[in-house]
C-alpha cells in the first residue's frame, strides 16, 4: 500500500491547503455516501475522496439491507415484527461486537433508517420469497436473510423476514448505490474520483486537520487506463482472482507515476470509509491466516488502506480475526436436506443454517472441512431445482460443476467411506442417527426442522467435498474487523480508548454491528447506520463546539 505515516504540523494555518471542506470522507461506497448525505443535509460542506469511480463493495453486493421492527414491507407481506424481537434475534448474531445500547439503538431506528434510504431514492417492496434461499430471484425483494426461522433461533425470538433487497434487476447493490450517489450529488457534495488519500495531516494537539491526497489528472490517458483496469479487475475477480490482483498492481503503478498531490483541509473531521482488508494478503496472514485459502470478496478498495490510515494517526484495531466465510448450500434446497460431516465423518451442524454460520463452523471448528452426503433422490432433486430460470447463474453453475465433477458415489456406505477417506464407523453413526431423526424416532441432535430432514436409508449415496479450500466450490470471504470506534460518535479510538480528535471511521473500516457473525444485509445496514452516526456527530460538534473539560474515555 502507498499510505504513509501521518504528516505532523504545528498548526493547520501553516499548511498551503489547496481545498477546504468541513467534512472530508475517504471512500464513496455505502458508508461514505450515507455520511456525505447526512452531513450535507445538516449544513456542512462535504468533500468525498474516491480512489476509483465509486460504489465500493456496496455496488457489487446484492443490495440487501437488514431491517425490521415493523417495516411497511414486512406489513405488506403479512408479517408483524417489533424492534424487541429484532434485538433478541440479533443478540445471538452480533454477540459482543457492539454494546447492548448500540444494538438496541440500531434496532429501534431500523424502520426510520429504511425510510431514510427510500427518501434518497432506494426502492423496497414486500414481495416475499416463498422458500429459504441465499438470494431471491428478481420476482422477490423480501426474504429471511439469516437464521431467523431456524428452530433454535425462532424459539428465542418470533421470526420475521428482515432481508430488504433494494428493487432492481440483477444483483441490486448497483441500484442501491445509484440512489445514494444521486442523492449525494443533489446535496451539492463534491466528489473527487481517482483520488487516493495517502496521508492524514495532524496538528500538535493530535487533531486530524486534513488529508494529503493524490489524484490522477482528470481526462488524462493515465486516468482512462486506470478506470479501464479497475473495470476489468472487478469483472474477472470472482473467476480469476490472481489476474485481478495483477490488474490492481498495474493500477497502483499508474497512481505512483501519474497522480498529483493535493492538500485538503478538513475543518471539522475526516471519515475513513474505504472498506475492509480482504484483498490485503499480508494483513489477512497476520490477523486471520486460516482464511487465506478463501475467495476474497470485496471491491478494489478493500485492501485495508483506510484501516492503515487510521493506525497512522494512533488508531487501535479490534476483531481483526473476525472473517466471514460463506458456505451456502441452498439453493438447491435439496442440498440443505442432506447431511454435512467433517473429515472424521462426524455431523457437526444443522444444514439449514445460514451459509455464513455454516462457514464459520466449518473453518473455526472443523479445519475447513465439509462433506455433503446425499442420496439419489436428493441428487436428482438438486439438478431439477437449479434448472434454467429457477435460480441465478452464480447459484446454478457451482452446483452443476460439483454434481458433475466433484461427486463421489458409493453403492454402500462402506464404499463411499473408502472413496472419500472417511472413517466408516463414524460415517455410519452419523447417517444412522440422521435417519432416525428423519423418521421421527428421535429429535434431531442438531435441531433441524422436521421438513428439512430426509431419510438417507436407501443408496446409492453421493458425497460432495465442499471444504473451504475447494477449487470447484470456492468459499467467498470478507473481513469484519477494523478500527475501534466510539459507539456514540464513530470517532476512532486510540490504544487507551480515547477518541482521536477529528478522525472517524465507518463501514468495514470500523468495528460495528456486523463485526461478529455476518448475515445478509447486516453489513449494508451497518454502513448506513455508522456513516450517518459519524456525520451527525460532526454536524453536532460544528453547531455546539465542546467546552474542554479534560479527556474522558469513550464507552465502546
Amino acid at each position: 500500500m502507498s499510505e504513509q505515516a501521518a504528516l505532523q504540523v504545528d498548526h493547520a494555518e501553516q499548511v498551503p491547503w489547496q481545498q477546504h471542506a468541513d467534512f472530508v470522507v475517504v471512500g464513496f461506497g455505502g458508508a461514505g455516501a450515507s455520511a456525505a448525505i447526512e452531513a450535507a443535509s445538516q449544513g456542512l460542506t462535504v468533500l468525498v475522496l474516491e480512489r476509483f469511480c465509486g460504489g465500493g463493495a456496496t455496488a457489487l453486493s446484492g443490495g440487501v439491507v437488514y431491517a425490521g421492527g415493523g417495516t411497511p414491507q414486512q406489513t405488506q407481506a403479512g408479517y408483524s415484527d417489533s424492534s424487541e424481537a429484532m434485538l433478541t434475534y440479533l443478540r445471538k448474531e452480533v454477540g459482543e461486537a457492539v454494546s447492548e445500547a448500540t444494538l438496541r439503538a440500531f434496532c429501534a431506528g431500523s424502520v426510520a433508517q429504511l425510510d431514510w434510504l427510500q427518501r434518497q431514492g432506494a426502492v423496497f417492496e414486500g414481495s416475499l420469497a416463498p422458500h429459504k434461499t441465499s438470494y431471491p430471484s428478481d420476482r422477490y425483494f423480501l426474504y429471511y436473510s439469516g437464521n431467523e426461522a431456524v428452530p433454535a433461533y425462532a424459539a428465542a425470538a418470533t421470526p420475521a423476514p428482515r432481508g430488504h433487497r433494494c428493487k432492481g434487476k440483477g444483483l441490486s447493490g448497483a441500484s442501491l448505490f445509484r440512489a445514494l450517489e444521486n442523492s449525494t450529488r443533489r446535496q451539492g457534495v463534491h466528489v473527487r474520483t481517482q483520488c487516493q488519500a495517502r496521508r492524514l495531516v495532524i496538528d500538535h494537539n493530535g487533531r486530524v486537520v486534513g488529508v494529503e491526497a493524490w489524484q490522477l489528472p482528470s481526462g488524462s490517458r493515465a486516468a482512462r487506463q486506470h478506470a479501464r483496469l479497475a473495470r476489468w479487475a472487478t469483472a474477472v475477480h470472482l473467476y480469476a482472482p490472481a489476474l485481478s490482483e495483477r490488474l490492481r498492481a498495474r493500477m497502483r503503478q499508474l497512481e505512483q507515476h501519474h497522480a498529483q498531490p493535493l492538500l485538503i483541509r478538513a475543518q471539522r473531521g475526516v471519515l475513513l470509509a474505504s472498506g475492509g482488508f480482504v484483498l490485503n494478503r499480508q494483513m489477512l496472514a497476520q490477523h486471520a491466516p486460516r482464511y487465506l485459502p478463501g475467495l476474497p470478496l470485496g471491491a478494489n478498495g478493500c485492501d485495508g488502506s483506510g484501516i492503515a490510515l487510521g493506525c497512522s494517526a494512533g488508531g487501535s484495531l479490534a476483531r481483526m480475526d473476525k472473517v466471514s466465510a460463506w458456505r451456502f448450500i441452498n439453493p438447491p434446497l435439496a442440498w440443505a436436506r442432506g447431511l454435512l460431516v467433517n473429515a472424521r465423518g462426524e455431523r457437526y451442524c444443522n444444514e439449514e443454517l445460514y451459509g455464513a454460520t455454516l462457514g464459520h463452523a466449518m473453518v473455526e471448528a472443523h479445519d475447513g472441512r465439509a462433506l455433503l452426503i446425499l442420496d439419489r433422490h436428493l441428487r436428482n432433486q438438486a439438478l431439477q431445482q437449479v434448472g434454467p430460470g429457477k435460480v441465478w447463474a452464480f447459484q446454478r453453475l457451482p452446483v452443476l460443476l460439483n454434481l458433475l465433477f466433484n461427486c463421489r458415489r458409493g453403492n454402500s456406505l462402506a464404499q463411499l467411506a473408502e472413496r472419500c477417506q472417511l472413517p466408516l464407523a463414524a460415517l455410519r453413526h452419523s447417517v444412522d442417527t440422521y435417519n432416525r431423526a428423519a423418521r421421527g424416532d428421535i429429535a434431531d441432535p442438531q435441531g433441524k426442522s422436521a421438513a428439512m430432514l430426509h431419510d438417507l436409508s436407501q443408496g446409492p449415496w453421493y458425497c460432495l467435498d465442499l471444504s473451504y479450500a475447494s477449487r470447484l466450490f470456492p468459499c467467498p470471504t470478507l473481513t469484519l474487523g477494523g478500527l475501534r470506534v466510539c459507539e456514540q460518535s464513530g470517532q476512532v479510538l486510540d490504544t487507551h480508548g480515547q477518541p482521536i480528535p477529528g478522525l472517524y471511521a465507518a463501514g468495514r473500516c470500523a468495528v460495528g454491528v456486523a463485526s461478529n457473525l455476518y448475515i445478509s444485509g447486516l453489513s449494508l445496514a451497518d454502513c448506513v447506520f455508522s456513516g450517518r452516526r459519524a456525520a451527525a456527530h460532526v454536524a453536532g460538534q460544528a453547531a455546539n463546539p465542546p467546552v474542554p473539560t479534560g479527556e474522558q474515555p469513550c464507552n465502546v
